[in-house]
């Protein structure tokens, strides 16, 4: 119980909020807000209610307080000794601490981003969150934010009406109802154009969607999942997305470490991997050559790479080529030497080599080389005549 009176629960001082003001309790959906007849009443998005539910990162205003509705991320964070959650597999502590978080999560309805490089998974992640969750039973739709022409966003989120658009020669439901009673995946969530985020917003925060060119709104009740592999926290510093929109998706946060950030999970990986494809475990020189490689596409490619291993019986050219490179610079860095000596030499040979080697594919020509290598053309000139590059 909240209120200005010394039984609540939490005390507000504020001459505007009543001795016992509203009541919260937790419920499955997220929070129950019922108003306990206060004088001057309890507000959500501007209008007075008496009882409503509403999910975790929702804002209420009780006098002259805005009150925010969070969990308690602390709480989510505690580790546990599972290795695996809902087909998800990782031995690494920084896995197992997300698989606590998802366990917590298990049976709300709340709103979280996934966050991570592409490749780590964020789609598997979303659907083992489908699956903890109350709405289990119902659909798992996905839309791909990034993969949508601009001018059909808003179609392919809320439908459309017949005659609605150059091209809309039917009716079309789009993803929020379709959702309806599960889940709604909104991947690359940081490439939605800004002109649709508030439209979004307010299918989120009063649970009605408006198909195009239909005066008619329609009820839903879908739980919301985002992922994307940018850094959306510059984003709405720099105006690219909405922080009000930010706050509502990301109520909860799940950052997905890289794979080169846990090696302790390759093997566990591809023996995973190669247990599915019905091949024995995979051998240890294999295995070994897997840790050393740094898997910049992440999980995907290491399933990619053992899925080759499997059909030809060799790791793939981008991993024999990494072991390669680490090779050849094992035998260049000198450890008895300083790193920033060594570093700044190792770079020097890399810049003087590529830029040889981009002129000699372009003839010489540094407008061409600019593009190609994507630096600036003044920028070539400078570092041709500053490493002394020999346009071969």
């Amino acid at each position: 119980m909240i209120g200005a009176g010394p039984q609540a629960g939490i005390v507000i001082e504020d001459s505007r909020v009543s001795r016992a003001h509203v009541e919260l309790s937790l419920v499955p959906e997220g929070v129950a807000v019922r108003d306990l007849g206060s004088k001057n009443g309890t507000f959500y998005l501007g209008q007075r209610v008496e009882k409503i539910v509403l999910a975790l990162g929702s804002r209420v205003r009780i006098g002259d307080t805005d009150m925010a509705i969070e969990p308690d991320l602390e709480a989510l964070s505690r580790t546990p000794e599972e290795s695996q959650y809902r087909g998800l597999y990782g031995a690494s502590p920084a896995m197992r601490k997300l698989f606590g978080v998802l366990h917590r999560l298990e049976g709300t309805l709340v709103s979280v981003l996934i966050e991570g490089e592409s490749g780590v998974g964020k789609d598997l992640i979303a659907r083992a969150l489908h699956e903890g969750s109350q709405v289990h039973t119902g659909p798992f739709v996905v839309v791909n934010c990034g993969a949508i022409a601009r001018e059909l966003v808003l179609s392919e989120l809320f439908g459309h009406k017949k005659g609605a658009f150059t091209g809309a020669v039917d009716n079309r439901t789009g993803a929020f109802e379709a959702a309806d009673g599960g889940t709604l995946f909104l991947d690359e969530i940081g490439e939605l154009p800004l002109d649709v985020q508030p439209v979004l917003l307010r299918a989120l925060e009063s649970g009605e969607v408006r198909r195009v060119g239909d005066s008619d709104a329609r009820s839903v009740k879908v739980r919301v999942l985002a992922a994307t592999n940018r850094e959306v926290d510059d984003e709405v510093k720099g105006g690219g997305f909405r922080e009000d929109l930010f706050y509502r998706l990301a109520v909860v946060r799940l950052a997905v470490p890289p794979l080169r950030e846990r090696p302790e999970d390759v093997e566990l990986l591809a023996q995973r991997f190669a247990s599915s494809l019905g091949l024995p475990p995979v051998p240890e020189d294999i295995l070994d050559r897997l840790r050393r490689h740094t898997f910049p596409g992440n999980v995907r490619e290491l399933r990619n790479a053992v899925q080759a291993y499997a059909a030809l019986g060799a790791l793939p050219e981008a991993v024999r080529s990494a072991d390669q490179l680490g090779a050849a610079l094992r035998a260049f860095i000198d450890p008895e030497k300083a790193y920033q000596e060594q570093k700044d030499q190792l770079l020097h040979y890399f810049t003087r080599t590529y830029l040889e080697m981009v002129l000699a594919r372009t003839g010489g020509n540094q407008s061409e080389a600019a593009r190609v290598s994507g630096l600036d053309r003044s920028y070539i000139g400078k570092l041709v005549g500053k490493l002394g590059v020999i346009k071969r």
